[in-house]
């Protein structure tokens, strides 16, 4: 029990970890998050230029069946 008990006490014990994390890594992220930042940014211009768009083609359909049609 006691041996099982300090294996326990030494897995919980921090060791250093010499890992290098290279420029690659932090680029990668950064392109991520621009392509996600980017997408959201999209998606809510869409959904808000939507009732804009279609004000503008119904504008147009009422310009177009009001104007005299021209005879030459």
């Amino acid at each position: 029990m006691l041996n099982l008990l300090g294996i326990f006490l030494l897995l919980l014990l921090p060791v250093p970890v010499l890992a290098y994390i290279g420029p690659g890594a932090g680029i990668s992220v950064l392109g991520s998050l621009l392509g996600i930042l980017g997408t959201i940014i999209i998606a809510i211009g869409a959904i808000l230029f939507w009732p804009i768009r279609k004000m503008m083609k119904r504008r147009k359909a009422a310009a177009a069946t009001t104007e005299p049609e021209s005879s030459e």
